[in-house]
């Protein structure tokens, strides 16, 4: 897909590196230790939302925060010392996703220690890591929460926007961080190809104008959507949809990753063909029984992909990283679309 090249070139044009090259080593991996990468890509500059951060050598542990960061680094055969317990999306309980389990077993590592981000950041347990480096390419990360990690290692935060890296940037940041740019933007090209390919059984998803929102089952007096900041709406528009018009528009005057509107406005998402929410089985059936919720085309004609809300790995594959795009719940997800795709008018 055209678009997600293009988010290929955008990633790699999107990190600064006052360095040289990094070499094209095949990237190995070894109890919790970044063993990949060389000497000779450091030092490195990123630059971040709050300025940039120099790393001077190479990170022999490394630690992530946040969502996502530390499958980044096991992409590139990078094992983290400490990563965050998932709690969202984690089928069996045990604070890691199927597709982190099965990497972590292909390379023969241990689980990392994990870090209890219920409530926030678990500085404690990051600084009892002892890292070289904090991966956050992809998170929400505030000025105190970023100074307040960066007099424990450096930080590689995200570059514009909370929340709003995309899984192409999210890898080659944080893969340039490790000293492994190169196999980062490789890693980007061959998944890019997966999309690509899984993407061409469905013709009937391209050109539908799809949404990404959530709602509360008991308050559907507003209507939600991440923007085109977000990565999930940037997910869909990589499996060749387009937004709805107001989506679009929205977005283009907010730097937030999340808008919402009343549904006394419902007009607004008039050309909405498909939407993709989070919920169970009885969340189609409430919207379309909403007098004014039933009114959106996507609603009306049941174009509508609902994503388990609790303990489901389904909808953590939505937002897509390195290892959960090869993960089945991937392709899963792709054929959910497709199906409401058929349904849209």
């Amino acid at each position: 897909m055209p678009r997600i090249r293009t988010a290929l070139a955008l990633a790699a044009a999107s990190v600064l590196v006052l360095t040289g090259c990094a070499t094209n080593a095949a990237p190995a991996a070894g109890g919790g230790s970044s063993t990949a990468g060389a000497a000779g890509a450091f030092p490195v500059t990123i630059e971040n939302a709050f300025g940039e951060t120099t790393i001077a050598k190479k990170p022999e542990r490394v630690a992530t925060v946040a969502w996502g960061n530390q499958e980044a680094a096991l992409a590139l055969g990078v094992v983290p010392v400490g990563m965050p317990k998932v709690t969202w999306g984690d089928d069996d309980g045990d604070g890691v996703l199927p597709w982190v389990e099965d990497k972590l077993k292909e390379l023969g590592a241990k689980t990392p220690t994990l870090f209890d981000e219920a409530q926030g950041i678990d500085f404690e347990g990051v600084a009892d890591s002892r890292p070289d480096v904090i991966l956050a390419a992809y998170s929400g990360l505030t000025r105190e929460d970023y100074d307040k990690l960066s007099k424990i290692a450096p930080v590689v935060a995200y570059p514009k926007v909370a929340w709003g890296t995309t899984w192409q940037d999210m890898t080659i940041t944080n893969g340039t961080a490790l000293g492994l740019k190169t196999q980062a933007e490789d890693l980007v090209s061959t998944l890019t190809k997966t999309l690509d390919d899984e993407v061409a059984k469905y013709p009937e998803i391209a050109g539908k104008k799809a949404m990404f929102s959530s709602f509360d089952p008991s308050n559907l007096s507003q209507i939600g959507f991440y923007t085109l900041e977000d990565p999930r709406a940037k997910f869909l528009k990589d499996l060749g949809t387009v937004p709805p018009t107001t989506v679009e528009e929205q977005s283009k005057s907010s730097k937030e990753f999340w808008i919402v509107n009343s549904t006394e406005d419902i007009e607004q998402f008039s050309d909405l063909q498909v939407l993709v929410t989070y919920g169970d089985d009885s969340t189609l059936a409430a919207m379309q029984a909403d007098p004014l919720l039933s009114r959106i085309p996507a609603v009306k004609n049941g174009a509508v992909v609902v994503l388990p809300s609790v303990n489901d790995s389904l909808a953590a594959a939505a937002n897509p990283s390195p290892l959960s795009i090869t993960d089945p719940h991937t392709s899963e997800f792709i054929k959910m679309l497709a199906e409401a795709a058929k349904k849209a008018s």
